[in-house]
């Protein structure tokens, strides 16, 4: 397969949530792509206009193959045509919540063979401030012989994805770019608008890196604070989505989120720590951020818990309960399973020797994930009147609209809604009972 000569080139290496809606949006902005993947499953489904991400309809994805300007491959010597490099690799944490750039390092390696002057090389993986200017630039001058600021351009400009959201996408969402020089700021800045519509300049990649961190942070610490007001409510005998939902008519002063049974997403969980881990090198602490992230973090637990509670309630140990998980996508109506809380209940229970499954109309079968590996493969059980039946308790963990909740709570038994997502049923539909968690 060969690409038109008549169309500027974009090179996107990482085709998954964030590479794949960036390259449809470069066809639709007039571009041809090259897209780089060491899944070989991605590069034939994209060569072949097949998607496989819902947040991409199949569609839009066999339209872009439709117009000869898309080509995927794993072979980095195509670089060479691009006339602009974007960078949308994973940036997780270790064991100890320490960054893990190995995927921004080995690109940088990888790719610097095969840069040539005047290319545009942005980063939009999430990361600390610095990460630019001192691991990417040094790694490409070095492989390439050629000078960042001078021989080609660099900045960063972080991605702003929110899978699943109908109003929002690559096209609106207004676009951050810091640049390494002022001339590769200008750079930036005339590339993205080809296909973005808002662009917002900044003075350097270190505030942009630094944006992005903010944006998730600010997210990290306000669910934190519900989800701590949510126990502490609980306590106290008081509905915690009742009050947020009063506390939400206030016209100004206020934000309303809510509280779930822990973070998900490749963003939330992961990117406070980047700055946490950052600001250790000025010897400075971050603890608002970091107690944030354990109270988060300690979400699943406290489900189990009041499971255990509820089931104790009924008469029935949680060693060797039928347990259904109701949804493995770490947030409704997407089919991304990446840093769900599910997975760590589902850890928890299978510690406490519990029988648990899971149903995900997006997710058929969980896929491997780095943290729980042995998961991989599982099947999502049918959700039917038996199914539930059959169930000791299930656990609402992601509140998609296509499951139907009425009859979820017709015939379960118990139903442990970490999601308020029962509100509204009527108790005449209730065969056993719904207890927030």
């Amino acid at each position: 397969m060969s690409l038109r000569a008549d169309h500027p080139t974009v090179g996107i290496i990482g085709l998954g949530y964030v590479g794949l809606p960036l390259a449809m949006q470069f066809i639709r902005g007039g571009c041809q792509v090259i897209g780089f993947d060491i899944d070989e499953r991605k590069v034939a489904d994209v060569n072949a206009g097949r998607s496989y991400i819902k947040s991409v309809p199949a569609s839009v994805m066999a339209a872009a193959a439709a117009t000869g300007r898309l080509l995927a491959t794993a072979d980095l010597a195509h670089l060479a045509a691009a006339t602009a490099i974007l960078i949308c690799v994973p940036t997780p944490l270790t064991a100890h919540r320490e960054p893990d750039l190995s995927f921004i390092i080995r690109t940088a390696d990888a790719i610097a063979p095969h840069l040539r002057r005047g290319q545009l090389i942005s980063l939009e993986s999430t990361t600390y401030p610095g990460t630019t200017e001192e691991e990417l630039v040094p790694r490409l001058e070095r492989g390439s012989g050629l000078r960042a600021g001078l021989d080609f351009h660099v900045v960063y400009s972080p991605e702003r994805e929110d899978p699943g959201n109908p109003d929002f996408s690559a096209r609106n969402i207004p676009k951050v770019i810091g640049g390494l020089t002022a001339d590769c700021l200008a750079a930036g800045v005339s590339f993205y608008r080809q296909a973005v519509q808002s662009l917002v300049p900044v003075s350097s990649t270190r505030v942009a890196e630094a944006t992005k961190l903010v944006e998730n942070i600010f997210r990290c610490v306000n669910i934190a604070m519900v989800n701590e007001l949510k126990i502490v409510f609980d306590a106290m005998g008081i509905d915690v989505w009742e009050v947020l939902e009063a506390a939400k008519t206030k016209p100004f002063g206020y934000m309303k989120f809510e509280p779930g049974p822990g973070l998900g997403g490749h963003c939330i969980p992961i990117d406070p720590f980047y700055l946490t881990w950052k600001a250790r090198e000025f010897g400075v602490q971050t603890k608002f951020v970091e107690l944030a992230g354990d109270i988060n973090a300690s979400m699943p637990r406290y489900v189990v818990t009041r499971l255990l509670e509820a089931l104790s309630d009924e008469g029935k140990p949680l060693r060797g309960a039928n347990i259904l998980l109701l949804g493995l996508a770490y947030k409704k109506n997407v089919d991304d399973p990446r840093e769900s809380p599910t997975f760590a209940i589902w850890e928890l229970l299978r510690a406490r020797q519990a029988n648990a499954r899971f149903h995900d109309p997006y997710i058929p079968i969980a896929p491997p994930m780095r943290e729980y590996p042995d998961y991989a493969g599982t099947p999502s059980v049918a959700l039917t009147a038996e199914v539930l039946a059959h169930s000791d308790a299930v656990v609402i963990c992601t509140a998609h609209d296509a499951i139907d909740y009425a009859f979820v709570v017709e015939h379960a038994p118990l139903v442990i809604d970490t999601r308020n997502a029962c509100a509204a049923i009527s108790s005449e539909r209730l065969r056993g009972k719904v207890v927030k968690a």
